[in-house]
C-alpha cells in the first residue's frame, strides 16, 4: 500500500457515451506507455471489475477503482495514489462524461473535478462530420467552470473526414486541444457477454490485441501532447482509511475464470492490516488452504461453469470442512450463489452447490439487478459471525450487477438491510448462518466504522 512521494499526475479519458471506443483507446495508450518504458499506472472510474483486468494486462500493474459514490474521500484519494511513481495515472471514465447515480451526481466529470485531473474526450465520429463539432461544444460548455482539456476523434474515415472534423472542432471549442484522429479498426473490438466484456483472462490473443491497440494509438494520437495535459491530484491529506476489514488473519481466496470479481484495493487493504492471502482454483477442484481462518468466494461467472463446480468435490468438501471448523466463509454475488444449495444454468440444468446457505438461484430465469447499494449489517448476522464485518448497524457501500434470480432464499437469517443510491428501501438481503455469510452485493467501502 505504499504511496510514492511527490505529486500524483493524472488525467481522465472520457466519452459522450458508452460504446465510443474509450476502453480500446485507453488500453492502447496504456500499452504504448508501458512498452516504451514510461512509468504509468491506470485507474477506472466506477464499480467495474472487467475493464481494470484489461488495464492490468496492458501495464503489468494493478488498476485501482475510483468510485465517488461508494468511497469515502480519504479512501478515494488513497486509491488514486497507490503505486504512483513519477509518471502519469490514466483514469478511464465510466459511461458518458456527465452520467451519474442520480443525474450527474458521482459522474466521471464529478470525479475529475474532485481529484483535479483534466479530461480528454473521445468522440465517435464514425457517423458524423461537422456535427461532431456541436457535440464537442456541448460537452465543453455544458457545466460552468468545467473545462475539457483535449479531444480525440475515433473511427475516422479518410483525409477529407479528418479535415472536416479538425475545422469543426477548432471553430466549436478553440480552447480544447485536438490530440488525434484514430481511423476505423474493425479488428480491434472486444467481445462481450451479459455482464460486459469477455474477461481478459479468457482471451487467447490478448497480448496481440493490446500491442495492436498500442500501435493504432501511437500512430494517430499526439501522446506527448496528451501527457502534457496531466496535472497533479488535489490531495486533502486526510488520514488513510482502509476500506473493508479483513475476514481473518489467513484468507484463502477463490481465483479463476469463475471467480475474478474482487477489488485490488480490498486485497491490498487486507494485507496492509496484516492478513496473509492465499489463492485456490475451484474450477481446478482445489480446496482452500487448510490453515486458512477465512475463505473468500468473490463474484464472477459460476453460472457459466455449473457442471464443473458441481463436480469439484475437493473444492466443495474443502469449503464445507472449513465451515464446519468455524472458519469464516464469505461469498459475494457469484460466490454467494455457490454457497447455496443449487444453481440452475441457462439450459435449465440444476447443479448441486455447497449447501451452506438456504439459497437456490437460477440463470435460466434471468432478470437484471443493477445499481449502487448501501447496506447495514443486521444485528443477528453481526453477533452470529463474531462481528467479522463489524458491529450491528455497521454500514457499507457497494454495487449489485447480475442477471441471476433467487428462486428460494429461506429460511435463514438476513445479512444486511439494503437501500439504493436514491435512498429507497430494498429490504433485507443476503443470508448468514454463523460465520458463513454472503449476498449479491459487491462491497467497496465501509462508512464510519464503529470499533
Amino acid at each position: 500500500m505504499n504511496v510514492e512521494s511527490g505529486p500524483v499526475n493524472g488525467l481522465v479519458i472520457a466519452a459522450p457515451s458508452s460504446g465510443s471506443g474509450k476502453t480500446v483507446l485507453t488500453l492502447g495508450l496504456l500499452r504504448h506507455l508501458a512498452r516504451s518504458g514510461q512509468p504509468v499506472r491506470s485507474a477506472k472510474a466506477g464499480p467495474d471489475y472487467i475493464d481494470p483486468a484489461f488495464h492490468a494486462a496492458a501495464t503489468g500493474s494493478p488498476c485501482y477503482n475510483l468510485d465517488l459514490w461508494s468511497m469515502r474521500p480519504s479512501v478515494l484519494e488513497h486509491a488514486a495514489s497507490l503505486g504512483a511513481k513519477n509518471g502519469t495515472v490514466i483514469c478511464e471514465g465510466v459511461m458518458g462524461l456527465f452520467d451519474g447515480t442520480v443525474m450527474e451526481a458521482g459522474s466521471t466529470a464529478d470525479l475529475a473535478e474532485q481529484i483535479g485531473w483534466p479530461v480528454v474526450l473521445i468522440i465517435d465520429a464514425a457517423a458524423q462530420g461537422a456535427s461532431a463539432g456541436a457535440v464537442l461544444r456541448g460537452f465543453a460548455s455544458h457545466r460552468p467552470g468545467f473545462a475539457l482539456a483535449g479531444v480525440v476523434f475515433n473511427r475516422v474515415g479518410g483525409e477529407r473526414h479528418r479535415d472536416v472534423l479538425r475545422e469543426a472542432a477548432a471553430l466549436a471549442a478553440p480552447d480544447v486541444k485536438i490530440l488525434g484522429f484514430v481511423p476505423r479498426a474493425a479488428d480491434l473490438s472486444l467481445p462481450d457477454r451479459h455482464l460486459g466484456l469477455v474477461q481478459a483472462i479468457e482471451h487467447n490473443n490478448l497480448t496481440r490485441f493490446l500491442d495492436a491497440a498500442a500501435d493504432l494509438v501511437s500512430a494517430n494520437i499526439d501522446i506527448e501532447g496528451l501527457l502534457d495535459l496531466a496535472k497533479p491530484m488535489r490531495q486533502r491529506g486526510d488520514k488513510t482509511n482502509l476500506p473493508i476489514p479483513p475476514l481473518g488473519q489467513r484468507i484463502a481466496i477463490a481465483e479463476d475464470e469463475a471467480f475474478t470479481f474482487r477489488y485490488p484495493l480490498t486485497l491490498e487493504g487486507w494485507k496492509a492490516q496484516g492478513a496473509e492471502l492465499s489463492f485456490f482454483s475451484p474450477l481446478n477442484d482445489e480446496a482452500p488452504a487448510p490453515e486458512a481462518d477465512a475463505v473468500y468466494l468473490p463474484g464472477g461467472y459460476p453460472e457459466l461453469h455449473g457442471y464443473r463446480l458441481g463436480s469439484a468435490t475437493r473444492f466443495m468438501d474443502g469449503v464445507k470442512k472449513a465451515a464446519g471448523k468455524g472458519v469464516t466463509v464469505f461469498g459475494e454475488c457469484g460466490g454467494y450463489m455457490v454457497l447455496g444449495k443449487g444453481l440452475t444454468d441457462k439450459d435449465g440444468a440444476r447443479h448441486v452447490m455447497a449447501g451452506l446457505l438456504p439459497l437456490e438461484t437460477s440463470f435460466a430465469k434471468r432478470r437484471l439487478h443493477l445499481g449502487y447499494r448501501e447496506v447495514e449489517l443486521d444485528a443477528g448476522a453481526a453477533l452470529g459471525s463474531g462481528k467479522v464485518l463489524g458491529n450491528p448497524g455497521q454500514r457499507y457501500r457497494g454495487h449489485e450487477f447480475h442477471y441471476a434470480t433467487v428462486t428460494n432464499e429461506s429460511p435463514g437469517a438476513p445479512l444486511f438491510k439494503a437501500s439504493n443510491a436514491a435512498g429507497d428501501d430494498l429490504g433485507l438481503v443476503g443470508l448468514a448462518d454463523g460465520r458463513v455469510m454472503g449476498s449479491f452485493i459487491h462491497m467497496i467501502d465501509r462508512m464510519e466504522y464503529d470499533d
